[in-house]
């Protein structure tokens, strides 16, 4: 079948994207009124801690401290959320606007506000209000593409991590669909890096803790700079303190006074693809299913994009069955995909969480069962910890093998509602007095068969394994019961400690030693006897641990793609390789790894350029590859030697629950605020490099003598 393509191109005769609509003098004085109910206190380390009369009031003044720090992510992400990128960035974002267009449309979100609760909608007011002031009192910002926030647009964005499960959708097949010529984006659907990506999660009951309190472990684990730290308040109870992605008026991962909640990337299967039986019929198409023959419904979809010569647009007809769009198709048969699509919901749950008291409230916000991508791990002052998977999860018929696209055809394919949150994996209060996650499988939560994984049907979990950090977050948890505060962070958060390395090393040295004598046997002696006794730590004075990192990206030992196990001398070259590439790069093989292990800020662009010649400091700590808790996504990059990060841990903070209220540290990579100009724009990267968290001021009382402004937004 000849593949569907309706493109048309149009040269368009626009104003520039970044024309900015100005406010008027009546609407200008509303929102000042607006602003006058919400304070701003900006704390030694530039962080907002914001306070309102009422929850939209905290809305409005979050949100406007966030564009203070860094507009140009706030923008950013609602670009990306509106499939807006290529209006900004050109032709080259074509294919992923189409992809967030296919799912997320002005019309049906402005249709979802009109219908949503009125008190979701009056935060989604004092959202947009508090952009919308932030421009008007700042006008020698100028948006890239977005000049006027509408509440609507909050809709688009109603989860943590950006795209979401669309981002599971194929640009190299969706452009192989609808572009008519050999797709040219599959680049796009790859990270540069092979860092994993998510977070570390961990939970720890008061029966393990020195105090008797529970603690909660934050550790998200992102590309740099990617959430703001805040507080905010109001005289409707809310009093929640964390990190907030850009531009979302929620706090994604935080605390509040009584509950802790930190998410990590799950391996839920809550999307599916159907294999549809497409035919032409008269002017349009049809698809089987069961008995019938049902239309393939086709609408317009609009994707303006910037040139050298002014705006211009590409218009696709893209087509849908009841399952969903059409995003690919594979020998003969269209693919549609369908997921989540509970905007409303969604945003009531992550707005939500952040005001529950207890236990039993976080499981009542759960039940609105719209979080599709984040495990959830709970810790409150009543001593209660918990890990949650995802609580949007289809119910299906398990004959089926729903990691594959299923026959669409078939109404046997069909969702049948959702599972229960009592019906997909959750561990509350386990024996072991500790729960964790880190993007791994849920099975091994509170330790091995925590949770039996043979009660859950087979299509909840997409077959992760557990990963090296897995094993190193069991063994650290459960090698003491009397943590505190500070032994969770040196422990568990910041131990040294690869499994990964544990594995890799030992097996090159026994390689070494089969060895007959040799010229490679001479030129490698010396790094193998570093190497034999090394106890797998990284540090920023460890050759070992350079040697390590350099020998395993040389191969190591490890098989690839199901080749066969290296033989013993391949293993030993490629320990020679890595001494040669250290010593080509740093002048010697015995270069200690700070001096490669690199964090650089060098401006407030979202995509960093780095150089050698320009300052850095070292990070201790290593990729999540191996197994280290405390991450540090690095490599090299065009013209420089040293590896320089850009994800892993990106904040952390561990707070202690208990009736006296809380206590916590944090660190953000960097700093807080966007502008190279600030003091606030890297004044933690120290901190950060070294795993020193600093106080979190979280009550009044711990803000005195730790306040560099105060102020109404605005001022």
């Amino acid at each position: 079948m000849a593949k569907p393509l309706s493109v048309i191109l149009t040269l368009l005769l626009l104003l520039p994207a970044a024309a900015q609509s100005p406010t008027s003098s009546s609407e200008l004085a509303r929102l000042r009124s607006e602003a006058a109910n919400v304070t701003i206190v900006r704390d030694d380390w530039g962080i907002a801690h914001v306070t309102g009369k009422t929850d939209a009031d905290a809305v409005f003044g979050m949100i406007y401290a966030q564009a203070e720090d860094d507009f140009n992510r706030v923008e950013t992400n609602f670009i990306n959320s509106q499939g807006r990128l290529a209006e900004a960035e050109g032709e080259g974002a074509i294919w992923r606007d189409l992809r967030m267009k296919l799912f997320i449309q002005p019309e049906a979100m402005k249709k979802a506000f009109a219908s949503s609760p009125a008190s979701l909608q009056k935060l989604m007011n004092a959202w947009a209000d508090g952009l919308n002031f932030y421009l008007a009192t700042h006008p020698a910002v100028k948006p890239r593409v977005i000049t006027h926030f509408d509440p609507w647009m909050a809709l688009t964005f109603s989860e943590g991590s950006i795209g979401g499960d669309i981002e599971s959708v194929s640009l190299q097949g969706l452009e192989g669909f609808y572009g008519g010529n050999a797709p040219a984006s599959a680049a796009l659907d790859t990270p540069l890096d092979n860092e994993p990506r998510g977070s570390n999660g961990i939970a720890v009951a008061p029966s393990n803790t020195e105090a008797h309190k529970a603690l909660l472990l934050i550790n998200p684990h992102t590309s740099f700079f990617f959430r703001s730290e805040l507080q905010m308040t109001s005289g409707e109870g809310l009093n929640a303190y964390g990190a907030a992605t850009w531009g979302q008026f929620f706090l994604y991962q935080g605390f509040n006074p009584r509950v802790g909640w930190m998410h990590t990337t799950s391996g839920a299967d809550a999307v599916d693809e159907y294999l549809e039986t497409v035919s032409k019929k008269g002017d349009g198409y049809v698809y089987k299913y069961g008995s019938e023959e049902r239309p393939v419904t086709s609408e317009k979809i609009v994707v303006p994009y910037k040139t050298a010569g002014g705006m211009a647009q590409r218009t696709f007809t893209v087509f849908r069955t009841h399952h969903g769009p059409i995003v690919r198709q594979t020998d003969g048969k269209w693919i549609a995909v369908r997921m989540m699509q509970e905007p409303v919901k969604a945003l009531m749950q992550s707005y939500g969480r952040t005001k529950a008291k207890n236990l039993a409230e976080y499981k009542q916000i759960m039940d609105l069962q719209a979080n599709t991508s984040n495990n959830t791990l709970y810790a409150d002052a009543d001593g209660n910890i918990g890990f949650f998977f995802v609580n949007f999860m289809p119910r299906r018929d398990p004959k089926f093998d729903w990691t594959r696209p299923v026959d669409g055809s078939d109404p046997a394919t069909e969702w049948q509602g959702l599972l229960t949150n009592d019906q997909v994996p959750h561990a509350v209060n386990p024996p072991s007095g500790w729960v964790y996650n880190s993007n791994d499988w849920p099975w091994d939560t509170a330790g091995k068969n925590s949770i039996d994984r043979a009660a859950y049907p087979p299509y909840v979990e997409k077959g992760r394994t557990e990963a090296p950090r897995g094993v190193h977050a069991i063994r650290a948890l459960s090698a003491r019961k009397d943590f505190t505060v500070q032994r969770l962070i040196d422990n568990v958060a910041f131990d040294s400690y690869q499994p990964g390395f544990a594995t890799l090393i030992p097996a090159l040295v026994k390689a070494w030693d089969q060895l007959p004598d040799s010229a490679l046997k001479q030129k490698t002696s010396e790094q193998i006897a570093l190497l034999r006794p090394w106890d797998f730590r990284w540090g920023v004075d460890s050759v070992a641990n350079s040697l390590a990192v350099y020998y395993a990206q040389q191969g190591g030992g490890g098989r690839r793609g199901g080749a066969a196990p290296s033989s013993p001398e391949q293993l030993v070259q490629n320990l020679a390789a890595a001494s040669d590439k250290l010593a080509a790069d740093f002048g010697t093989w015995k270069t200690p790894w700070g001096q490669i292990n690199r964090f650089q800020r060098n401006d407030g662009a979202i995509v960093q350029q780095f150089d050698d010649g320009k300052p850095s400091i070292p990070v201790m700590f290593s990729s999540a590859n191996w197994g280290s808790l405390a991450s540090f996504g690095a490599r090299t990059y065009p013209g420089t030697k040293k590896m320089y990060g850009t994800s892993g841990n990106s904040f952390v903070a561990v707070v202690e629950f208990g009736a006296d209220g809380v206590h916590a540290r944090a660190v953000s990579a960097g700093g807080e605020s966007g502008d190279p100009k600030s003091p606030h724009f890297n004044d933690q990267a120290e901190r950060y490099a070294t795993g020193n968290l600093r106080e979190v001021y979280f009550y009044p009382a711990q803000l005195e003598g730790h306040t560099e402004r105060t102020y109404h937004p605005g001022q």
